[in-house]
C-alpha cells in the first residue's frame, strides 16, 4: 500500500497490528506450533538468510524443539552457519519467527557503559538530570543523530522533557506533540511492544506469501513483531519530520505507557539487535528510576495529607455533624486537596468555604454530575468545560473540581474547587492545522515551535490529592453510618419508651376516672342532705367538687391524648362545613349571652377520620371563643382553600392573642400563656389538636400578637381514594 491511498481520517483507525508484511531489513516466518510445519514466509526469506525457508527451518529444528519444551516464552535462537540474529514466539495460535543479518563489524561491548548508567541511576539522582543521561547514552550507543524523551499527559498529548544529539536535526525540547501524532492503537502497541526499528522510512514493504493450507485464514497478528511494516502515513510523517530512520522504546510505569525513548536520524540508519537490546535496557532502568521518584513524591504528598486527614476526622467529632464539623476547620478543609475553595452539600443546608460558586451553581453542578453518571464516589477534572460542563456561573470560579458523592439518596456532596490558571504552551507545529492535498488530510509538514494559551484549565489533581479525597469520603459515610446506626438504636428505644408511656398514661387516665366522679357525686350528695351547713362549709364543698370536675376533664383529655397515639385512623370522606356547624351548636348554650361576629367560608372536603377531626375543630373553635370573652363583640373567622398538596383551614380571632417568642409552647402538654385564673382549661386541646392533624399526616402553626389576636392554621394533605 502507498502513502498516498491512505487517507490521516482512517488513520486512527488503521489494524496496524496486522499489516500483512515486514520491513526489508529482516524476513519472517509462520509456523504451526503443533508440528513446526511452515504456514506462511515473508518474500525475502533467501535474502536474508541465505537460504530458503525450508533449509533455515530445518537448520533450526533442534532449537526450536528445545524452546518448545521450555514453555514457549519469547526467546532468540542461533542457527548455526548462518550470520543472523533470530528471535522467536508464540502468538495468537502461530509460531512467529524474525530473522536479522548479524551486526558484521567489530562492536563495543556496551555492558561497561550500562553498569555506569546502573550506578547512576541507583544514586541519588534527579529526575531531570537522569532522562537527560538517558538520552546522551542512548545517542552514544545507537549513534542516532537525535535522541528524545517523550512524556504523555493525562490527554496524551506528548511533551519533550529531555534530549541528546549531535546537531544535525533541530532540537524539539519542551516541544509539545498532540495526541493525534501517535494515534490510540499505535499507543496500544507500544504498551504490548517496547521496541520498534524503522530503518529507512523509503523502505518498500515485503508481503506475507501463504502457503495453499493458510489461505483465507485471519492475517497474522504481528503485535509482538519488531520487524512489522509500519503505516504509511506514520512514514510520511517521519518524511515531513526531515527524518529517515528512528527508533522507539517504551517507557512504561506500573504497566502503563509514561512516554517514549524517540531516536531519529535524517539519513537511513540500522541498529543491530545487541545495541537495540542495551537501550532497552537504559529504558526500563529508567521507567524504574521514574517510578521510584513518582512513589516517592505520593507518599511525601501523603504522609502530610494524612496528617491533615487526622485534624478533619477530630473537627468532625467534635460536631453533631460531619458537615459541620469540616466547614469548621476551613484551611484545613482546602490544604487536603490544594484547593482554592469548597463546598458542602447536605440534608443540612449549604456551606462555602473559601472561593467557591454559590448554592444554586453547586446544585447545578452537582446535579449535572448525577445525570451524566460521572461521580458514583470521586471524580476529578482539570477542565469542567472540556467534560462537557459549561456553566460560567461555575467556571469563572472554577475551572477544575474534585468531587466526593457521599450519599446518593440523601444527595449529599463535598466539592474542591481550582481556579484557572493560563498557561503558555509551544507545540512541535501548529496542531490546529490541517493539510488538505489531492483530496485527503495529510500529516503536518510543519514542525517549527507554534505557542498558544492555554485557558479553562486549573492545575491538575495529583494522584495523592485525588487518593485522600477517597479516603475522606470513606472516613465521612463510616460516620454518617456510625451516627445513623445510633439514631436508629435511640428512636426504637424512644419508640418503646413512648408505647410504654402512652400504655402507662391510658391506664393512670382510665383508673382515675371513677374515683373522680365519686368525689363530684359524694360532694353534691352531702351539699343536698345537709341543709344545715354554713356558707363556708358549702363553698369548701363547692370547691372539691369543681376542683373534682377539672381533674375529671384532664384525665379525659389525657386518655384521650394517650389513645390517639394507638387508634387506626376511620379515614373517609369528610364534610368539614357540617363539623364546623355540629361544634358551634354544641357550643351555642355556653355562649348564648355572648355578642360573637361568626364569619364561616365555604370549606372544602377532605378525607380523613371525621370523629378525630371534628375533635380538632371543637378545641380549636372553642379556644377562639374562650380567648375572645374580653372583646364585645368578639369576632371570629373560620376558613379554608386548596393549597400546594392539600388544604389548609383556618380559625382566627380577635382576642387577647400571644407573644411570637412563646410560640413553641402552644402545641406542648401543658403549655399555657395565659393565667389558668383568667381562662380555664386543661392545657392539652392544642397538644390534642397537633397530634390529631400530624396522624393525619399535615402540619400545625399559630401567629399571633398580645392583645391583638391569634390566627391557628392546620394543613391536610390531599390523601389518596381507597
Amino acid at each position: 500500500m502507498h502513502a498516498n491511498d491512505v487517507d490521516l481520517d482512517s488513520c486512527a483507525r488503521e489494524p496496524i497490528h496486522v499489516p500483512g508484511s515486514v520491513q526489508p531489513h529482516g524476513a519472517l516466518l509462520v509456523l504451526d506450533p503443533a508440528d513446526l510445519r511452515i504456514l506462511q514466509v515473508s518474500a525475502n526469506v533467501a535474502d536474508i538468510a541465505g537460504t530458503d525457508a525450508a533449509g533455515i527451518v530445518a537448520v533450526l529444528s533442534p532449537e526450536l524443539a528445545a524452546w518448545k519444551a521450555s514453555g514457549s516464552l519469547p526467546t532468540r535462537l542461533v542457527a548455526p552457519g548462518y550470520p543472523l540474529d533470530i528471535a522467536v514466539h508464540l502468538h495468537d495460535g502461530r509460531v512467529i519467527v524474525e530473522l536479522e543479518r548479524a551486526a558484521s563489524e567489530a562492536m563495543d561491548d556496551p555492558f561497561a557503559r550500562l553498569t555506569a548508567f546502573a550506578q547512576q541511576m541507583a544514586g541519588n539522582i534527579d529526575l531531570g538530570d537522569a532522562l537527560s543521561a538517558a538520552a546522551r547514552l542512548i545517542v552514544q550507543l545507537s549513534n542516532f543523530d537525535r535522541a528524545l524523551v517523550y512524556r504523555f499527559d493525562a490527554d496524551w498529548n506528548g511533551h519533550v522533557v529531555a534530549e541528546a544529539g549531535n546537531g544535525t536535526l533541530p532540537s524539539y525540547l519542551d516541544l509539545r506533540f498532540p495526541a493525534g501524532d501517535i494515534p490510540a492503537q499505535a499507543r496500544d502497541l507500544y504498551r504490548l511492544n517496547p521496541l520498534r526499528l524503522i530503518p529507512d522510512a523509503d523502505y518498500t514493504p515485503v508481503p506475507l506469501l501463504a502457503l495453499d493450507e493458510e489461505q483465507g485464514r485471519a492475517p497474522v497478528d504481528m503485535t509482538f513483531t519488531q520487524i512489522r511494516s509500519v503505516s504509511p502515513v506514520h512514514l510520511e510523517y517521519m518524511r515531513n519530520m526531515g527524518t529517515l530512520s528512528s527508533m522507539s522504546i517504551s517507557i512504561l510505569i506500573d504497566g502503563r505507557l509514561w512516554g517514549l525513548l524517540a531516536c531519529h536520524s535524517r539519513q537511513p540508519h540500522i541498529v543491530p539487535v545487541r545495541v537495540r537490546d542495551a537501550c532497552n535496557f537504559i529504558a526500563q532502568s529508567l521507567a524504574m528510576q521514574i517510578g521510584a521518584a513518582s512513589r516517592a513524591e505520593t507518599a511525601a504528598i501523603g504522609v502530610e495529607l494524612g496528617r491533615l486527614h487526622t485534624k478533619l476526622l477530630a473537627s468532625m467529632a467534635d460536631a453533631e455533624r460531619w458537615d459541620d464539623g469540616l466547614a469548621n476547620a476551613p484551611d484545613t478543609l482546602l490544604a487536603l486537596t490544594r484547593a482554592s475553595g469548597a463546598a458542602i452539600l447536605s440534608q443540612n443546608g449549604f456551606s462555602r468555604v473559601g472561593d467557591a460558586p454559590d448554592e444554586e451553581a453547586v446544585r447545578r453542578l452537582t446535579q449535572w454530575l448525577s445525570e451524566n453518571g460521572i461521580a458514583s464516589d470521586v471524580y476529578a477534572t482539570d477542565c469542567l468545560a472540556a467534560a462537557g460542563f459549561d456553566d460560567r456561573s461555575v467556571t469563572e470560579t472554577a475551572c477544575g473540581i474534585l468531587a466526593c458523592r457521599i450519599s446518593e439518596s440523601d444527595d449529599n456532596w463535598l466539592v474542591w474547587f481550582r481556579p484557572e490558571v493560563i498557561r503558555t504552551v509551544t507545540w512541535g507545529g501548529d496542531p490546529h492545522k490541517v493539510v488538505r492535498e489531492s483530496g485527503r488530510i495529510h500529516p503536518r509538514k510543519s514542525f517549527e515551535a507554534w505557542r498558544e494559551s492555554v485557558r479553562d484549565r486549573s492545575a491538575p489533581w495529583h494522584e495523592a490529592e485525588i487518593g485522600a479525597a477517597h479516603d475522606l469520603r470513606a472516613s465521612i459515610v463510616e460516620i454518617v453510618l456510625k451516627k445513623a446506626e445510633q439514631l436508629a438504636r435511640l428512636a426504637a428505644d424512644l419508640q418503646k419508651s413512648n408505647k410504654e408511656l402512652e400504655a402507662f398514661s391510658y391506664s393512670i387516665s382510665h383508673d382515675l376516672r371513677a374515683p373522680f366522679r365519686h368525689i363530684v357525686g359524694f360532694s353534691q350528695l352531702l351539699t343536698e342532705r345537709e341543709r344545715n351547713l354554713d356558707e363556708r362549709s358549702r363553698h369548701y364543698l363547692k370547691m372539691i367538687s369543681d376542683s373534682a370536675l377539672a381533674a375529671g376533664e384532664l384525665v379525659d383529655d389525657l386518655l384521650t391524648f394517650s389513645h390517639l397515639g394507638r387508634a387506626t385512623l376511620a379515614t373517609g370522606k369528610v364534610d368539614m362545613n357540617k363539623l364546623v356547624e355540629e361544634v358551634r351548636l354544641g357550643l351555642a348554650e355556653d355562649i348564648k349571652d355572648r355578642a360573637i361576629e361568626w364569619r364561616v367560608g365555604d370549606l372544602p372536603m377532605t378525607r380523613g377520620d371525621g370523629a378525630l377531626l371534628r375533635q380538632v375543630w371543637h378545641n380549636m373553635i372553642e379556644n377562639a371563643v374562650k380567648y375572645t370573652r374580653p372583646r364585645e363583640p368578639a369576632r371570629i373567622d373560620i376558613s379554608g382553600e386548596p393549597v400546594d398538596g392539600g388544604l389548609l383551614y383556618r380559625v382566627q380571632d380577635n382576642g387577647v392573642g400571644f407573644d411570637m417568642a412563646y410560640k413553641a409552647k402552644l402545641f406542648g402538654v401543658f403549655q399555657r400563656l395565659q393565667r389558668s385564673e383568667d381562662f380555664e382549661g386543661t392545657g392539652i386541646g392544642l397538644a390534642l389538636v397537633k397530634r390529631i392533624v400530624e396522624r393525619h399526616g399535615g402540619s400545625v402553626d399559630a401567629t399571633g400578637t398580645v392583645d391583638g389576636g391569634a390566627c391557628f392554621t392546620f394543613f391536610l394533605p390531599v390523601l389518596p381514594e381507597e
